[in-house]
């Protein structure tokens, strides 16, 4: 056991991903929108995300008052309704006042590696789709730290949303 314990303390402790995976009862499409739609985004996440999802594309992230463009936050890679990757946002003060940080946290944010993200999306037997997220960090630090907090939750809100709200926008599929 004491073998066991050091080999995945070790890979968990190396490994500069973080996955998630969930199982969400809607099409392909529907789930592409809600990672994709900005009226989806905006009511799950709080978050509009705006681009034409072309590989290089600029994205842009627009949160309450906050609008967040850099020319290195961009769309790596886009496969619809299958596979979804970009680059993780820049942080400024206009995003850290959305969330009260102040401006010792976002000197620390900055500071680090750009983290990728990554969305596949797979259909299975059972008319769900199996949607996992690759976060990418370049080490362990303060942006691995949020974003490992706060995905878990924004995916249950994303797949509570596609399964009951009734009221939101869904594609034709």
């Amino acid at each position: 056991l004491s073998d066991l314990r050091h080999v995945l303390e070790n890979t968990m402790a190396n490994d500069p991903s973080f996955v998630y995976t969930t199982y969400i009862h809607a099409s392909p499409a529907v789930v592409w929108a809600g990672l994709t739609d900005p009226a989806f985004t905006k009511s799950y996440w709080g978050v509009e995300l705006l681009s034409d999802w072309t590989p290089g594309s600029e994205l842009t992230w627009r949160e309450g008052d906050a609008t967040i463009s850099d020319p290195e936050q961009v769309v790596l890679e886009c496969d619809p309704p299958r596979r979804l990757a970009y680059k993780w946002h820049t942080f400024n003060m206009d995003w850290a006042a959305t969330h009260g940080f102040d401006q010792e946290l976002v000197d620390r944010l900055a500071a680090e590696p750009r983290s990728r993200v990554r969305f596949e999306i797979d259909e299975t037997d059972d008319a769900q789709v199996k949607l996992t997220v690759i976060h990418t960090f370049g080490t362990a630090d303060t942006v691995r730290e949020m974003c490992t907090q706060g995905w878990p939750r924004l995916l249950a809100d994303l797949k509570t949303l596609l399964e009951t709200d009734r009221s939101a926008p869904m594609p034709q599929t």
